[in-house]
């Protein structure tokens, strides 16, 4: 079991890096800086065929592993998926709106995907509504509240 992982790429059109090259990590700890668990979301290329967001889904990493078969070493991640509340972006924003996934009988949707499968790391925004916020309520509980 690990607590992140990274990813290497080359960015053309940014070259604040050396040359163009980036490194993103993707966070899914218990613990995060001996304080509350962080577990990050991502995009995963669910069909490279189609444009955008149509080819992608949104997950949240629930944790990160890898094991030994046929002399192979498999990458993995266990996943909580999202689900797009509608087939096309938010006319008004330009975003896509996406509601953590639950089954018929109300289970997290879980998953197991091969860390190839993610695309980046995803960066999720509440919609909030007209209601203030609990006083109590903290940033690190915000992916589980809305």
């Amino acid at each position: 079991v690990f607590n992140s992982a990274s990813s290497r790429f080359y960015v053309p059109s940014d070259l604040s890096g050396i040359g163009g090259m980036r490194v993103k990590y993707i966070r899914s700890c218990p613990s995060w800086q001996n304080e509350h668990s962080r577990h990050d979301c991502v995009f995963v290329n669910t069909d490279s065929s189609l444009p955008g967001m149509q080819g992608l889904e949104v997950a949240r990493i629930r944790a990160f592993f890898s094991f030994q078969y046929q002399g192979g070493v498999y990458s993995c991640a266990v996943i909580h998926w999202f689900d797009k509340v509608s087939d096309t972006a938010d006319e008004d924003t330009g975003m896509w709106i996406v509601c953590p996934g639950y089954s018929a009988n109300n289970s997290p949707e879980h998953a197991i995907i091969h860390i190839n499968a993610i695309y980046c790391a995803a960066h999720l925004i509440p919609v909030y509504g007209t209601e203030f916020l609990p006083r109590e309520l903290k940033f690190y509980d915000s992916y589980d509240a809305f």
